[in-house]
């Protein structure tokens, strides 16, 4: 879910940004940011001390 967020966050701040007159490519590597993070968190989290099940 937390994955799903960081895209639409991402994909919203890109509308708005290009809307504003900044050039689509900076604004959607901004997403590809906030979207990396998410994956770099949703990977890193099973690793975690208070996330371990065995």
């Amino acid at each position: 879910m937390g994955l799903v967020a960081a895209t639409t966050v991402g994909l919203v701040i890109w509308i708005v940004l290009w809307a504003l007159g900044t050039k689509a490519i900076d604004s959607f590597m901004i997403t590809v940011v906030i979207v990396m993070i998410g994956v770099a968190a949703r990977m890193v989290a099973p690793s975690l001390p208070g996330n371990r099940k065995a």
